[in-house]
């Protein structure tokens, strides 16, 4: 929307976002290159990590360096912003991967905006975007969904809402709940849900695990390390009759859930009627005791 458009020739200042290699320090683009040895001030997620990344690729940073992760981005955002409104250009880089994108940066992004002051982006690496093209899933369509809830009723509840989801969902998780994670995605959308699990992108040990989500929960019982991205296959459409649903609300019955409660999920993630499914559940059982 032009209302929201930010200026680029007002101001010689601007905040640039660049993305930074995931793990191969190869995957720098030229124009991140630069902008490392050019830039006024470099606000860094990890300053000891962002000069050793200029070390590695032979470049000087000549500007200011400061801290620029989670718990301290609020606090140094007015100091950027009145270093670009007096013209400077301020480099935004995280530890890995596009700034904002579960990264610091949002915030900055916003104030400028709402300052009318320029943002540009230096295009680059992405775990998103690499797992998605690793994962041998239809991903033409997808949602990115951050970090699942830590807590295991909280962490249902999110993968509840996935149930019906058409899109495939990439999502970050640490490697020390990975196990859990699947073992309820297994409980919640069904074993033969199929995923990918992309570990230790563009690096060494780079790994990626493609099966149902019962098979990557049993082989994740065994632990994984380093960062990890999984992607989720998109839900198949589901049959809108009662009566095709009855074997599924009776798997749930046995697994200990309540009939009501049974055909309360299937109705929400099938999108029919609880009450007829209720209904076609009586009628089966009905129809089997004669």
């Amino acid at each position: 929307m032009a209302a929201e458009a930010t200026r680029e020739s007002d101001a010689a200042g601007r905040l640039v976002l660049a993305a930074t290699p995931m793990g191969d320090v190869g995957d720098a683009s030229q124009r991140l290159r630069d902008a490392l040895g050019s830039a006024d001030i470099v606000a860094a997620e990890d300053t000891r990590r962002t000069r050793a990344l200029a070390k590695a690729l032979g470049i000087e940073i000549t500007g200011r360096v400061v801290s620029f992760y989670d718990h301290v981005e609020t606090a140094r955002i007015p100091a950027l912003l009145g270093d670009i409104e007096a013209g400077r250009t301020v480099l935004l880089v995280t530890d890995a991967g596009m700034p904002s994108v579960s990264d610091p940066g949002y915030r900055m992004v916003a104030a400028c905006v709402e300052r009318d002051l320029p943002v540009t982006c230096l295009p680059g690496p992405s775990a998103v975007t690499t797992a998605l093209a690793l994962s041998a899933l239809p991903v033409e369509r997808f949602c990115f969904d951050g970090f699942p809830p830590r807590k295991s009723g909280q962490r249902r509840e999110w993968l509840r809402a996935l149930a019906t989801e058409p899109r495939a969902c990439v999502f970050f998780e640490a490697p020390h709940r990975l196990a859990d994670c699947l073992a309820d995605a297994v409980d919640v959308l069904g074993p033969d849900r199929r995923a990918a699990v992309c570990r230790e992108l563009t690096k060494t040990y780079e790994e990626v695990v493609r099966g149902t989500l019962a098979e990557l929960a049993a082989w994740a019982v065994d632990g994984a390390r380093g960062e990890i991205t999984v992607v989720l296959e998109g839900a198949q459409p589901k049959s809108a009759d009662p009566v095709d649903l009855v074997d599924e609300v009776e798997a749930l019955v046995e697994s200990g859930l309540r009939l009501k409660d049974a055909c309360a999920q299937l109705a929400t993630e099938s999108g029919v009627s609880r009450r007829e499914l209720y209904d076609a559940v009586l009628a089966a059982r009905r129809n089997g005791q004669e």
